[in-house]
């Protein structure tokens, strides 16, 4: 790895110094680090994936702009995956320029900073720590251990960490690929609804809830004067002022504290978005989550597609697609994940 000057590694260190044991609050990679324009390839630690750099995207005549927000968590283990979805994203993006990421973590990772700004250059992202204290007193235990980690429930507090800018956002989990232009997602009409999301009103709702939830006599009519369905919060727009206005987080926190009273539901993060908004929100055309392709929670079996156009796949549940792919026993529907794969594998070195 090679600086310009003596000065500069100086300044580099010390900056991750200062970051480190001021827990990272907020980082913005997309100009400078520490006072240093940084354009460097760092050779990775060995448990993080070394990928190739991704082409500069640039935007279309038509683009005026104007921000596209999008917001997803970030760490080392589900890195392959993020990486495949911010490239697709930029790939289908009419205006790739204008898309703009905000990454949660939980920890500074400064390997997976360096791997994001290698393989994209020219990203605009901006990532701020996610204190997991906030929830760590509230998660009850699931039925995968995957989404009993605190970065799994920051998506509730969007409000909380995202700059005051950032007026609406578009939430995606790591799992999903975009093979449409991301534009029509964020141009959405909420028309007055704080979150918007593909609904499916045939899945049965009432499984995503225990006995005891429903053969209490007063839990249940929290769905009172609502027609809830299922949605799945991977894939969400949501209206940040007003959720922070409508103080959502406290009332999905409030349903986690009941939670860990008495067990009325099996998932993580899931139902209490259930509980405070299902049959509250504005519905999107099911295109934009093609979700289940993971198989279910326990076993990850493969799955087929639904019917119908797609725009957007998302490998939920417990088989994720570059996991299958390299223990060369993939699912049909992982081929689809694969050409935006960035991941070099078998490379011990990096060009100094």
């Amino acid at each position: 790895m090679a600086f310009g000057n003596t000065s500069s590694l100086i300044g580099l260190l010390s900056f991750l110094l200062f970051s480190f044991t001021n827990h990272l609050n907020h980082v913005s990679p997309a100009t400078t680090v520490g006072g240093i324009h940084v354009d460097v390839v760092r050779k990775p630690a060995p448990d993080v994936p070394i990928f190739r750099e991704a082409p500069a995207f640039r935007n279309g005549i038509t683009c005026n702009n104007d921000r596209i927000h999008i917001s997803m968590t970030l760490d080392s283990n589900y890195l392959r995956g993020t990486m495949a979805a911010v490239f697709s994203i930029l790939q289908h993006s009419t205006c790739p320029e204008d898309v703009e990421f905000h990454f949660l973590w939980a920890r500074f990772e400064p390997q997976v900073y360096f791997s994001i700004k290698s393989t994209f250059p020219y990203l605009k992202f901006k990532i701020y720590r996610f204190e997991s204290n906030r929830v760590r007193g509230k998660i009850s235990k699931s039925i995968r251990q995957a989404l009993d980690q605190p970065l799994n429930y920051a998506r509730i507090y969007l409000s909380d960490i995202l700059p005051g800018y950032v007026k609406r956002v578009i939430y995606l989990d790591s799992d999903i690929v975009v093979v449409d232009d991301i534009s029509k997602l964020w141009e959405v009409d909420l028309q007055g609804k704080v979150l918007a999301a593909p609904e499916y009103c045939h899945a049965n709702f009432t499984e995503y809830f225990t006995n005891l939830f429903w053969n209490d006599p007063e839990l249940p009519r929290t769905f009172e004067g609502r027609n809830p369905c299922y949605f799945n919060t991977g894939v969400m727009v949501v209206d940040v002022e007003k959720w922070r206005e409508g103080r959502y987080t406290q009332k999905v926190e409030e349903w986690m504290v009941v939670q860990k009273q008495k067990r009325i539901y099996h998932l993580g993060s899931l139902p209490p978005f259930l509980l405070v908004l299902a049959g509250e929100l504005k519905s999107v055309d099911h295109r934009w989550n093609q979700h289940g392709l993971g198989g279910d929670n326990l076993e990850g079996k493969c799955r087929s597609l639904h019917p119908g156009p797609i725009s957007l796949l998302h490998w939920s549940g417990k088989g994720k697609p570059w996991l299958r792919l390299d223990s060369r026993r993939p699912c049909s529907v992982d081929h689809l994940w694969a050409p935006y794969d960035l991941y070099r594998p078998n490379t011990h070195s990096l060009e100094e």
